[in-house]
Order: C-alpha cells, then sequence, then structure tokens
C-alpha cells in the first residue's frame, strides 16, 4: 500500500512540475487567462481588465512603476538585497509595522502564480517563481505582465483598465502625471484612488515624478521602457 501511495505521489508531483513549467513557458508569449487575486476580487469589487500589449502602454506608465515600486529593476536578477535586509532590520525594530522590499519580479511572479497573504510556503514558492520568470521571461516581459495584472484600484487590473476608469482614455496616451497617479495607488490600491487624487496620491505622484525625470536618462531603464 504504501509503497503504491509513494509511486503515486511522486508521478503526480511530475506531472505538477511540467505542467507548471509548460505554463510558465507558454505565459512568455500568452497573458495569463486569470489570477488567483483577480478571482478573490470578482466576488467582492467585480472585475475590470483589458490586456494589452506593451505597444499599447504609455512609456510613461512602464517608467512610472519602475520610479515607484523598484528603481533598481534593470539591475537585479529578481531580488533587491540591500532592500530586503533594509526591510527586515525595520521589521525587527517595529514588528507592528511591516515594510515590504518586493520587486516587480516579485510582486509580477505572486500575482500570475500565487495568492495574496504572508506565510514562509507562500514566499517560498513566490521565490522560485521569481527566479523562473527573470530566466524565462526576461525584463521587458515582466513588466508588461506587470502592467496587465497588478491592481490598480478596487477591482481593477492593469494599466489599461485603470486607464479607462480613472482617466478615460486608453493606456497608449497617459501622460506622465497621470502614471504618476496611478502608480502612486499601488501600496494600497482599495485605499488610494488616482482620481480624484488625494493628499497622500497627489504629493507622492510629484514625488514619482521626479524620480522619473531622474530614471530617464538611465540608458538600461530606457532599453526596457522603449
Amino acid at each position: 500500500m504504501i509503497p503504491r501511495l509513494w509511486r503515486f505521489l511522486k508521478r503526480l508531483l511530475l506531472i505538477l512540475f511540467i505542467g507548471q513549467l509548460v505554463y510558465i513557458i507558454v505565459l512568455r508569449w500568452v497573458n495569463p487567462p486569470i489570477t488567483l487575486t483577480q478571482i478573490g476580487n470578482a466576488f467582492s469589487y467585480g472585475l475590470k481588465r483589458d490586456y494589452v500589449s506593451r505597444g499599447e502602454m504609455s512609456k510613461n506608465a512602464r517608467l512610472a512603476v519602475i520610479a515607484s515600486e523598484d528603481q533598481m529593476f534593470a539591475d537585479h536578477s529578481g531580488f533587491d538585497w540591500k532592500s530586503i535586509e533594509k526591510a527586515m532590520d525595520y521589521n525587527q525594530r517595529k514588528p507592528n509595522r511591516i515594510r515590504g522590499a518586493s520587486t516587480i519580479s516579485q510582486q509580477t511572479a505572486k500575482n500570475v502564480f500565487l495568492w495574496q497573504g504572508r506565510s514562509w510556503i507562500r514566499k517560498a514558492l513566490e521565490t522560485y517563481f521569481t527566479f523562473m520568470i527573470e530566466l524565462v521571461w526576461g525584463k521587458e516581459r515582466i513588466l508588461e505582465v506587470y502592467l496587465n495584472v497588478i491592481e490598480m484600484g478596487p477591482g481593477v487590473f492593469g494599466i489599461e483598465a485603470a486607464s479607462q476608469h480613472y482617466f478615460k482614455k486608453p493606456a497608449s496616451r497617459l501622460t506622465k502625471a497621470e502614471a504618476a497617479r496611478i502608480a502612486a495607488c499601488l501600496p494600497n490600491p482599495k485605499k488610494f484612488l488616482a482620481s480624484p487624487a488625494g493628499r497622500y496620491v497627489s504629493s507622492r505622484s510629484f514625488a514619482i515624478q521626479r524620480q522619473m525625470n531622474n530614471l530617464s536618462s538611465d540608458p538600461d531603464i530606457a532599453v526596457i521602457i522603449q
């Protein structure tokens, strides 16, 4: 009985491993059909999304999320170890105020393949999927998928849906200020809105625009956002 069960488990694990590997490769060219986060939101906030290609996204949108979420995106291999060390030190000193240090690659891996929440199992899986998408997809594809699947408002997923929702225009026509306001909402898209923008979003969007100006001359970032 036990040997038979063990053989079954090994076959099941092999099938699951091959299946997820094929799925990662397919998503190099095909957009995720749906994510667990989107499913969860559909029952509470609804689901607004409209996947678009890189060419249908304003460069301002690509630069804004890098400036807001991960300024080392062009240089790291999926993990910003210095930021992680700083966040761990901060969390040890202030355990009631958890600070994250997730890169755009990590956020993409979490949102495409996993669920929200904090656990060592989910973090371990996030590490694996982050490594794999960096290896298989590359930076340009990671950023494209990120801008399509990330939540940017209550039940609003992706830059195209956010642009239509907040500014009644396609994502290809987003200005620097509009893209920065959307990016300013990302820490808590259910609380912060790009329009009408409150004090926090307005203040943070100006800071993001300054960082966008600073980063726009970086040749590595210029390649990624082109």
